[in-house]
Formats: structure tokens, sequence, C-alpha cells
């Protein structure tokens, strides 16, 4: 089974190295971003094991280019930050798994042999309604040949109600999936961001995809539904 890690800490790498070694494991080890994206995108890995913080280029950055190339080498992030914001964000790019520094290297090994068992993932389905197209291993949105430069929020209130087309779903279901689960502010807020949707989906494009059911919540369809 061969690992490539991209770590720029050489002694952290170097111990982390020598201990997947003695697993069974054929590791390379690079230092840069930039050199890790080089050598993840030929191939040949059973997994990637990416710190977040690299110089060149992070490891937010790589799984993102990655992902976009279409390579679906399972990645596994390490990362001094533990915030659920940086997890979310590792995941919404395309990582498979993530441990936090300083962690148990018997849960390291661990997780490495079961994404190897696990092997590449498929790629996520493009969501479709119309002209208007999700593509969340890209992180991309068009409408026909336009590609639409969404903010995160918007971005994750236009994937729920893709993913539940032809559905009415409420505000706090929208809010459920899409905010914090702390977050206790007015379910308002929903309205204002659907609002900001439509100005960027529909609107320049004389389309009438999301549409509000008075007193229940929204659902998203065929402009003709």
């Amino acid at each position: 089974m061969r690992i490539l890690l991209v770590e720029d800490e050489p002694r952290l790498a170097e111990l982390i190295r020598r201990g997947m070694v003695a697993e069974g494991f054929v590791v390379e080890v690079v230092h840069d971003g930039l050199e890790g994206f080089e050598a993840a995108t030929g191939g040949g890995y059973d997994v990637l094991v990416l710190d977040i913080m690299l110089p060149g280029m992070s490891g937010y950055d790589i799984v993102r280019g990655l992902r976009k190339a279409q390579v679906w080498t399972p990645v596994l992030m390490l990362s001094a930050k533990d915030g659920e914001y940086d997890l979310a964000d590792a995941f919404d790019l395309g990582a498979d798994d993530y441990l936090i520094k300083p962690f148990s290297f018997v849960v390291l090994i661990a997780r490495l042999r079961a994404l190897v068992r696990r092997g590449a993932p498929e790629r996520p389905p493009v969501l479709r309604v119309d002209d208007l197209e999700l593509d969340p291993a890209r992180h991309r949105v068009m409408r026909g040949q336009v590609e639409l430069e969404l903010t995160p929020r918007e971005y994750g209130v236009l994937e729920f109600l893709m993913r539940h087309a032809d559905t009415v779903v409420s505000k706090q279901e929208i809010l459920e999936s899409v905010w914090d689960l702390n977050y206790e502010g007015d379910d308002n807020i929903v309205e204002v961001y659907v609002g900001y949707l439509r100005k960027k989906v529909d609107v320049p494009f004389g389309a009438h995809t999301i549409h509000t059911v008075r007193g229940v919540g929204y659902r998203l369809g065929s402009a003709g539904a």
C-alpha cells in the first residue's frame, strides 16, 4: 500500500513515515504543497495524508485541485486546528477523513487501513434542474454556460434545495442543514439568503426555479413547475 505524506515539519514527517513503514506501508514524503499536488496528480497512491498548513499550496487547495481534476484518491487531512468549521471545510472540499494534532498513531494507522479498504470514492453526482447545474466535487454552479459566483452560505442553501428538488422544505430544515446547530437567530435569515440566491440564479436569466410556498417554505423545481 502506497501512501503520499505531505507534511512541512521534517521531524514529524519522519516520525510518521517510520511508523507507517513499520506497519508495512510504502511511504513517499514531500514537505511542500505544490510538490505534493504534483505528486498526487501523478496517481499510484492508495491514500494521501495532507497537512493543512503547507508552504506553496495549502492542504485545502490541494484537495480542491485534485477533486477538480477528478483525482479521487482518498485523503486524510492533518491539522492543529480543531474548529468545527475547519473540519466542515475539509469535508466540503472532498477530504475523506481528518485527524487533529497531536493524534494517536494507533488511530492514524486504523484510519489509513479503513481508507485503503474503502478505496477511491465515487465521484459525487452532479445536481441538475433545467439548465441549473451544481457540481459538488468541483464546488461549481453553472446556469447554462455561465458560472455563478456564490458565497459559501448561498452555495449551501442552493445545494440543499437542489438535493431536495421538487420537494417543499421549511426554513427550519434549511437552518438545521446549512447553519451551525448552535444558531439561535431569527429563521428569517433563510428568507434573506433565498432572496440573494434568486438575484444570482434566477433574475439575470429570466428564470423562476426557486419557488416560495407561503406558510410552508421553499421548493426548487423546473421553471414551468
